[in-house]
């Protein structure tokens, strides 16, 4: 996903093998070029790895959050479809996942992502309370579970909300 293009798919020659596979974990910043022989072709990238969120991928919970922030925004938004605010948004709110000392840091924000996402797309979602309690964060997490699925992820909802039932599992864990 880039500021000015949103998401661009493309074919990253290598991408599973051993040297990338690092590169490729959800949520790392990469540097890209994009190459294509023409508009209807499926493009080329060359990606460098500029920032990682690896090591947070060995914490189960912002790993949950890491996996599911990438997942919603991968299967929802379309290609070639510019989102300069959803792009800030997301990386804010990688940023807060990997940064803030637990979940209360970074609960608030991941509501307003998910809320940010439906409203950009046409969906409403009302702006949460930043400022509430854990618990009201949580239900609020709770209360978009149904228009994601719904709105947002319809037509391939059961493979992408796996990862938003997972997260919602931890982080139901940790509130209890």
């Amino acid at each position: 996903m880039t500021e000015e293009h949103g998401l661009v798919a493309a074919y990253v020659a290598g991408g599973r093998g051993r040297q990338l596979r690092p590169v490729m974990i959800p949520g790392n910043g990469v540097e890209v070029e994009v190459r294509a022989k023409s508009d209807s072709h499926l493009p080329f990238a060359r990606i460098e790895l500029a920032t990682s969120r690896a090591p947070w991928m060995t914490e189960p919970l912002p790993a949950a959050a890491i996996q599911w922030a990438c997942a919603l925004t991968a299967a929802s938004l379309p290609e070639r479809n510019p989102y300069p605010s959803l792009y800030s948004a997301l990386d804010g709110l990688l940023e807060a996942i990997c940064h803030a000392p637990s979940a209360r840091g970074w609960l608030a924000g991941m509501v307003a992502y998910e809320a940010m996402v439906l409203r950009e797309l046409g969906y409403g979602g009302a702006k949460p309370d930043m400022e509430a309690d854990l618990p009201a964060q949580f239900e609020a997490f709770r209360a978009l579970h149904r228009p994601i699925r719904d709105y947002l992820l319809a037509s391939h909802a059961r493979d992408v909300m796996a990862a938003r039932v997972a997260l919602g599992e931890r982080l139901k864990r940790m509130i209890e």
